[in-house]
């Protein structure tokens, strides 16, 4: 699965004259129906956009076919709070991503029993040619652009205090997907076209790669599809 395989749909706005609306809200005259008022000037308007450090939201279990037992999990994306294994396990992904060689991720992915999951069916063999084989180069750098893209976004702590207790990034696997803000649109878009964005709503939920991190440290999954 790649990021180009979709196609983007056009969006439509309409908009009225920014000074008429300026001006009818000093003077305390509500904006005609149909339009949007302006928000209040920004402060500093040369400021990029925030997006807070943590938000509570609430999932409809019935569209989370992810196997978590939360119903509310808090989007976040405040690294500092992570425990220590779990931010040095991140950090070791992201370095080998960045480093352009797939081998590095081998020491991380582990053997046997630990080995980190990469796909909802089987995958024998070499799990290193596996992910290099899901790319679309042959040495990988694809899949670990998304890696390390997927690691960046925020994520969501789910079932605390469980034996389930899981760091899953991105976040968008654990929400309703005709609910994000723009702001969260603008994140996934990141991530997928605005094509693969459609066919996942018309499936109910994110499938794209995410990865999850046990509280001890251990790389558990990175895997797409449903």
């Amino acid at each position: 699965m790649t990021r180009g395989s979709w196609k983007a749909a056009p969006i439509l706005m309409a908009l009225m004259l920014p000074s008429d609306i300026t001006l009818a809200q000093e003077n305390g005259v509500p904006a005609p129906s149909g339009v949007i008022p302006l928000p209040s000037p920004l402060e500093n308007p040369n400021l990029p956009l925030e997006v807070p450090a943590s938000q509570e939201l609430v999932v409809d279990p019935s569209r989370n076919p992810t196997g978590i037992s939360d119903t509310s999990v808090a989007v976040s994306y405040d690294l500092d709070i992570l425990p220590a294994p779990v931010r040095r396990m991140r950090e070791l992904i992201i370095d080998a991503a960045r480093a352009g060689d797939a081998e590095k991720l081998r020491p991380l992915i582990g053997t046997g029993a630990d080995t980190t999951r990469l796909s909802f069916g089987d995958t024998e063999g070499d799990p290193i040619e596996y992910l290099k084989s899901i790319s679309g180069d042959a040495e990988g750098h694809e899949i670990l652009a998304i890696l390390q893209e997927v690691l960046e976004a925020g994520y969501v702590h789910v079932d605390a205090g469980t034996d389930t207790e899981l760091y899953v990034w991105p976040y968008f696997f654990a929400l309703p997907l005709d609910e994000l803000n723009a702001v969260q649109r603008v994140e996934l878009f990141k991530l997928v076209t605005a094509g693969d964005y459609e066919d996942m709503l018309s499936f109910g939920s994110y499938i794209f790669f995410r990865v999850g991190i046990t509280p001890e440290g251990r790389w558990l999954f990175f895997v797409a599809g449903d």
